[in-house]
């Protein structure tokens, strides 16, 4: 493994992407108040004052221009014998495989232009639960059966990795949505998520897979300029759900994409590493959903029952409840990594029991100290 070659590798994808986020928001900023996208503040809201939305959208482009002139550089050099001798031999690309396979990159990344466009409709007209699901299922459905963008789940029957896979993306998608209500949160989670899995992409597998940790990386630069604007407090822009619904597709798309298992390279335990990097998204959104049910309302009603929300009823600042559960994905995170270090299963099951402490903690720390806080 040729360590200064993938770290040059992801130089090239994440400072690109860096630059133009930071230039294109700082745009976007401006222009938001003028096209009617201001986020008004309101009983369910952290923040006291209108702030700009339409950081997705400049999220969006932040990944969509610099792969597009990624794709640029791949036709070039797959097209001229003479530029590929001048690439390193041990970078190990097969560059037609690379061009068949960008075929399926740009598919998903269409679909996460029409999920970002819905959300930006939703930023723009507060649309009902039920046409945002509904859309969300046909584009999810669409990769999946079309693209082809599955996960096989080790079963032989086809359908079972197609409902996985549906339910993977749908999940997340909604997973990284709910978290959008504290300034730099799902930027944040976001940029974690993306750099862990741009990590396991590159240095795991016996051949590095450039294509999808090369996107991953461009999302994290994008996303790192976006945190640029959530200099706590406040934040100067907001993502809105254009940004949260493509952030969430792309990671839940790039995580099936991605191959994390390979036959006598690696145990099949790390296919548990996804649910790990995920887990604190997973946690929020599983939790936020018993609370709402157990409470006689609408899983999809807009409230203040969110890991977030239940920490700074302990009394925490927004800014440290976000830290916190930045820190808190970096833990789990770092375990998924862990897995690919560990030979086999009775290992495997200690990183996640690792995982689950973690969460426990979370869940007795913050269960017990909101019913005591309400009892005061």
């Amino acid at each position: 493994m040729n360590l200064a070659l993938i770290f040059g590798f992801a130089l090239v994808c994440f400072l690109p992407a860096l630059l133009t986020s930071v230039l294109v928001t700082a745009l976007l900023r401006k222009l938001a108040p003028k096209i009617g996208l201001l986020d008004q503040p309101s009983e369910r809201k952290v923040h006291t004052s209108p702030t700009p939305l339409g950081g997705g959208i400049g999220i969006w482009a932040d990944v969509l221009i610099p792969v597009a002139m990624a794709q640029l550089g791949i036709w070039l050099v797959a097209s001229n014998e003479e530029l590929r001798e001048k690439i390193p031999a041990g970078i190990g690309v097969d560059w037609n495989r690379v061009l068949e396979n960008s075929g399926t990159m740009w598919g998903i990344l269409l679909a996460g232009t029409l999920l970002a466009a819905m959300g930006l409709l939703d930023d723009k007209k507060n649309l009902s639960w039920f046409p945002r699901l509904l859309v969300q299922l046909l584009v999810v459905v669409g990769v999946v059966g079309m693209l082809g963008v599955r996960a096989t789940v080790f079963a032989q029957q086809t359908w079972i990795g197609f409902l996985f896979s549906v339910l993977w993306m749908g999940v997340l998608i909604n997973a990284f949505n709910f978290l959008d209500n504290m300034d730099g949160l799902t930027s944040g989670i976001g940029f974690i998520s993306a750099l862990l899995f741009a990590a396991v992409m590159l240095l795991f597998p016996e051949d590095p897979r450039w294509l999808v940790g090369g996107v991953l990386l461009v999302l994290a630069g994008s996303l790192g300029g976006f945190l640029f604007f959530h200099n706590w407090p406040p934040a100067r822009i907001f993502m809105g759900d254009a940004g949260s619904m493509f952030i969430g597709f792309m990671i839940s798309a790039m995580t099936i994409l991605g191959t994390f298992y390979k036959e006598d390279v690696v145990g099949r335990h790390v296919m548990l590493a996804p649910l790990c990097i995920l887990a604190i998204p997973l946690y929020d959104f599983v939790s936020v959903i018993f609370i709402r049910l157990k409470q006689g309302r609408s899983p999809f009603h807009p409230d203040k029952s969110h890991f977030s929300h239940r920490l700074v009823e302990l009394g925490l600042k927004p800014k440290y409840a976000v830290l916190t559960i930045h820190l808190a994905t970096w833990t789990t995170g770092l375990g998924g990594l862990i897995l690919y270090q560990v030979e086999n299963w009775a290992m495997a099951i200690v990183v996640l029991g690792m995982v689950g402490c973690t969460l426990a903690i979370i869940a007795i720390l913050e269960t017990k100290g909101r019913a005591n806080t309400a009892k005061k």
